[in-house]
């Protein structure tokens, strides 16, 4: 039995094919960066976005078999708000929540964004949709590069573990400088290690990659010639 599309058939065809394309592209760029969410997971949310939508219109303009005669028509725009309550979901969970760093908000953010190119694609605003993939793609492709050249804030831990007659603020005094700043401290002595243990939280406030200032740290405690057991450079 042969099936034979009609032009309205082809149409939605090609947006739910357009909707596919630029959601891909998008989750390329989180493939590319190791994140759970990534090629086919955009390019899904993207086209079913795009074919909630095309459901959505044709129902309004038919009416559906179901519909009563006389009846209102249905609003299009009720599924489409469902769409975008439903990628909440999708979002929330590809947030990771990791002490006191919290990971995913990007790719949450990019799962929303190729659902309203999927919705456009799917109402036939192609070039909408088309603009959006683009402004996604440089700000996630071009702005990771232009963080490189202005000072932020950035938040460490730093764990030095000395000995105990080794006077606590002689260490703290050393992280008091105009670009870092020692937000909480708490120490622990061992007298049976006869070790004590400084923890310290730290903001750093630079321009560039942030572990790179951890060779810094280890200077300042050597030149000030204090005895040291371990140190530890971490993410909160």
């Amino acid at each position: 039995m042969s099936v034979e599309l009609s032009a309205d058939h082809m149409e939605f065809l090609l947006r739910l094919l357009i909707a596919a394309l630029l959601g891909a592209l998008i989750g390329f760029e989180r493939d590319i960066h190791g994140r759970a969410a990534g090629l086919r997971t955009h390019l899904l949310v993207s086209m079913g976005a795009a074919a909630f939508v095309i459901l959505s219109l044709l129902i309004s303009s038919v009416g559906g078999p179901a519909q009563r005669v006389g009846a209102a028509s249905p609003d299009p725009g009720r599924i489409a708000a469902q769409v975008v309550t439903g990628i909440g979901f999708l979002g929330a969970g590809a947030i990771i929540k990791e002490g006191l760093t919290i990971r995913g908000l990007t790719t949450a953010a990019s799962l929303w964004v190729v659902a309203g190119i999927g919705m456009a694609s799917g109402a036939g605003y192609y070039r909408i949709a088309a603009a959006a993939t683009a402004i996604a793609i440089v700000s996630l492709v071009g702005l990771k590069y232009l963080e490189r050249f202005y000072q932020k804030d950035s938040y460490r831990t730093l764990t030095v573990v000395t000995n105990n007659n080794v006077d606590v603020s002689k260490i703290i005094d050393l992280f008091k400088r105009r670009d870092l700043k020692v937000i909480f401290f708490a120490f622990e002595r061992d007298y049976v290690a006869e070790a004590t243990t400084v923890k310290l939280s730290l903001r750093l406030f630079h321009k560039g990659i942030t572990d790179t200032l951890f060779h810094g740290v280890i200077r300042s405690l050597e030149q000030a010639e204090i005895p040291l057991k371990s140190i530890r450079w971490d993410r909160p």
